[in-house]
Order: structure tokens, then sequence, then C-alpha cells
């Protein structure tokens, strides 16, 4: 799949995952959210570069485990409860977080299990 992104041709596979991890850039995050339906705010924005830092660091995604044991312990009282914090991703990315993220993020597609 192409995406015009800031007029040239962003490629794609048929999900939206970038075929080329350099292709990345904040304008191919909002795009391929607004292909999906999610509008970006800052906490969506803080997951995403969460995300492209994590995989810099590690090689590899985060998964939804990694996600509700160390950012919920960091986004306040309320979410300390692992359960509220994952139930907080859902809201902000309905489908899939850990997907949803991983596109957004110009990362590879995680595996099935994250």
């Amino acid at each position: 799949m192409d995406l015009e992104v800031s007029s040239r041709i962003v490629r794609t596979d048929e999900q939206g995952y970038l075929l080329d991890l350099d292709d990345w850039s904040e304008e191919f995050a909002e795009k391929m959210a607004e292909r999906d339906g999610v509008r970006l705010f800052d906490d969506h924005w803080g997951l995403i570069l969460y995300f492209r830092d994590y995989f810099q660091a590690s090689g590899s995604v985060p998964t939804m485990h990694i996600l509700v044991r160390t950012l919920g312990q960091q986004h306040g009282t309320h979410f300390q409860n692992e359960k509220a914090y994952e139930k907080f991703l859902y809201r902000l990315f309905p489908s899939d977080p850990v997907r949803e993220l991983c596109k957004l993020a110009g990362l590879p597609k995680p595996r099935p299990d994250t």
C-alpha cells in the first residue's frame, strides 16, 4: 500500500506497517492515524515516542505486559492498578494498542502474542 506523506510516496504493507523503517515521520503517523480513525493527542504522542525509544534501545517492541507494568507506574496513582492502565490504553487505541502503536511509530508488526 502506498501513502502520500509530505509530497512523497511512503510504502507500507497491506496493513499499513512501513516497509522501510527509515521512512517514518510524524507526518506519516498523523496520516496513518487518520486512515485508522485515531485522533492523536499528547497521550498518543507520548506512547508513540516511547515505542520508538524502546525499539531503538532494545531492538524489539514492548508488549502489553511491559506497557502496563512500566508506564502505568509512571502515569500517576490512578494507574497503579495495571487493569486501569490497560483500559486507558484501549480507550486511546481501541482496536489493539500494541499493534496500532507499532504501526504509528513506524516499527515492525509485532508478533501475535504481544
